[in-house]
């Protein structure tokens, strides 16, 4: 891992400052990345969290492979929003592999949290959530995402119903306003992320 981070300082030294703009968020979404001072994706990269609460970092920078690969996935959900969000589910398989051969987290579990043992291989749900925004905004900066909308992560958590903590990205759809979860941290590695409307993810344990 250390070769390649060197490989590409390496290569940018040679080719220069590749050019860049921010990425439009919502002031939730940006208070999100400064709440644990992580950066914000651009088209060329994202910061990966990873080790619970984003303690351990890594930058994944995008590929002319990379980017070819995620857009033959979502152009299987060109014709509606239900293909798309079946699309990126796909894409996020994609991703979850793309990343663990950098960073080892082939091994996580679904709904892993401190009694794993193992934060370092892992994504708590702080995590899977950051990172699930970061990959969406990247396919929106791509012109990727064309039947949704990326709204501000939610949480869920009544104690008093024995419901834990837990939080997710959000999509609305485009037209209409319905809102879907797309929530990573209940599944394991390789597996397609739950995709639910927001009305039953909140009333999921």
């Amino acid at each position: 891992m250390r070769q390649s981070i060197l490989a590409g300082l390496a290569a940018g030294l040679l080719l220069g400052p590749v050019p860049s703009h921010a990425v439009q968020m919502s002031r939730a979404i940006e208070d999100m990345y400064s709440a644990v001072e992580a950066t914000p994706p651009t088209a060329e990269q994202m910061m990966v969290c990873y080790g619970f609460l984003c303690r351990l970092r890594f930058f994944l920078y995008f590929s002319a492979a990379d980017r070819a690969a995620l857009t033959a996935i979502m152009a299987k959900g060109k014709a509606n929003a239900a293909d798309e969000r079946k699309a990126l589910q796909q894409a996020f398989v994609w991703w979850d592999k793309r990343v663990a051969r950098e960073v080892g987290t082939d091994k996580r579990v679904a709904r892993a949290d401190f009694r794993m043992r193992d934060d370092d291989h892992n994504f708590d749900c702080y995590d899977t959530t950051r990172n699930a925004v970061s990959l969406l905004l990247v396919l929106r900066e791509w012109g990727l995402l064309r039947h949704h909308a990326i709204s501000d992560p939610v949480y869920r958590g009544k104690f008093f119903l024995g419901q834990t903590p837990h939080n997710s990205a959000l999509l609305t759809e485009k037209p209409g306003g319905k809102e879907w979860t797309i929530d990573m941290w209940t599944t394991g590695f390789g597996q397609v992320p739950e995709v639910m409307t927001l009305e039953k993810w909140m009333d999921e344990n």
